[in-house]
Parts: C-alpha cells; structure tokens; sequence
C-alpha cells in the first residue's frame, strides 16, 4: 500500500543512454579542480604518515607533472578517506567517509564540466570537513541527519523518507555506503533539475532509488519481521512529514529534514 503511495511522486526522467555509475562510484580520476576549491584543502594531514597532501604532492611533482595541483589534491583527499572506509571502524566513521567520497566526486564532476554554481565548492568543502573531523576523531559530532543545502532542494520525498528511516531504524549498521551515496545523489538530482531541468535529473534520481533499494534489501536481511514492518511504518511517517516540502515548482532553496518527534 506504501509502495503506491509514493510512486505518485515520480518524477520524469529521459530515456537516453545512461552514464551509469560513473559519477558517484568512480574514485576520482576527472579533470582538475577550481583553484578556490584547492585552497579550501590546504592543510589535509595524512592520518597515518602525517603528510600534508600538499607537500606530498609537491615531492611527486615530477611524476605527475600532467596533472594540476587542484586535482592531485582533491586525489589525495579521496585516498585519504579509504582507511575509514574499512569493516574494522564503526558504520558511522564508514558512512562519513563514504559520504565525503560522494561530494568529492560531486566537486570533480562539477568541475569537469566547468560548471559556474556553486555547487563544486560547497561539495568539496563538506567533504573535507569530513575528513578533517575523522582525522580528529571528532566525527561523532556530525549529524546522521542531512538538510538539503539552499542549492539544492526536497525532490523524492519518498526517498528521502526512506533515508530518514533507515537512520532512526540503524539501518546505517547494515549499509553505510549505500545510504551516503543515495543522500548526495538526491542532493546532486535537485541540484541539476533546479539548474537544468529534468532531462539532467533522472539519472541520479535512478542511482539514488537503486542505492536505497540496496540499502533497504540489507536491513530487511539483517533484522526479523516486526522489526521490518516498524521500519516501514516510519518511512510512512517520514514520507508525510516530507510530501509537503516537496519542491514541485522545481525551485531549490534547501530545506530542513528534522527528525520526527
């Protein structure tokens, strides 16, 4: 009965051929960053060898003389994020770093098409806070919740009902990757509906319905029946909380998504 209640939220998507997982599971080898970005990553400490990016990369110069400063940065960062990314830290350090991997990969994107937003320096910039507060284990500090930033907007409330959900339910124990890169394919989705109609929304709308799907087969798997239909019924809570926020008018301006009482 949920099912098709949300469907009626659908939004157009084109039939073309798709770019597919590229943007969101790439680990990053696009064209070079802004300069503004890169100076919003001038002090990233490698965790284990203490290592600024910078210095490193200026003693790899050479090697990667083809390469811009901006993108060998923006490299390092995403190399930097993978130790957290492994089974043997908690799901919430996973997430984080998974999610800052998904804004990295929102800035390069945004730069390789030499977009004027500023949608490319908000990404990179919240992906290193991110990792800067994993670095300093400080990272408990971050929210669970995501707000939609003003450049963006509530589209697909019924998936962002299930991200909300998921989260009150722990569902970030059974796929912390999943749910981050859903959340900020939602974000990238709105973002370009916003900017550039539809026809450049569908794609990331799709990889954010198949993230979610994912990510809700896995907590189904991990947990027994009663437990599975609370979880839905709190994706029908959220989803009526969420439906009339939704930005039908195509306008973005963000949106809070506090959780329910």
């Amino acid at each position: 009965m949920f099912k098709a209640a949300i469907k009626t939220t659908a939004y157009k998507q084109p039939v073309h051929t798709a770019l597919s997982a590229l943007l969101l599971l790439s680990v990053v080898s696009l064209a070079s960053a802004q300069d503004s970005i890169a100076n919003n990553t001038a002090q990233i400490v490698d965790a284990n060898s203490a290592v600024d990016c910078r210095d490193d990369i200026q003693a790899q110069a050479t090697s990667y003389k083809y390469q811009s400063t901006q993108q060998r940065v923006l490299n390092c960062m995403v190399e930097q994020l993978q130790p957290y990314q492994q089974k043997d830290k908690t799901a919430h350090q996973q997430y984080l770093a998974y999610k800052a991997q998904a804004w990295l990969n929102y800035a390069i994107h945004q730069d390789s098409i030499n977009s004027r937003s500023t949608a490319g320096a908000y990404a990179a910039q919240t992906a290193e806070s991110i990792l800067q507060s994993l670095k300093n284990g400080t990272e408990k500090d971050i929210s669970l919740y995501q707000d939609t930033p003003a450049m963006s907007a509530l589209m697909r409330p019924d998936l962002w009902a299930t991200i909300s959900a998921l989260k009150d339910s722990g569902g970030i124990e059974s796929a912390p990757r999943e749910i981050a890169f859903s959340e900020v394919a939602l974000i990238w989705a709105a973002t370009n509906q916003c900017e550039r109609g539809w026809r450049e929304s569908g794609m990331h709308f799709r990889m954010a319905d198949r993230w979610l799907e994912q990510a809700r087969e896995a907590y189904i798997n991990a947990h027994d029946a009663q437990t599975n239909v609370a979880l839905e019924q709190s994706i029908v809570n959220y989803y009526n909380q969420y439906a009339p926020l939704d930005a039908s008018d195509d306008v973005c301006r963000g949106q809070v998504l506090t959780p329910s009482p």
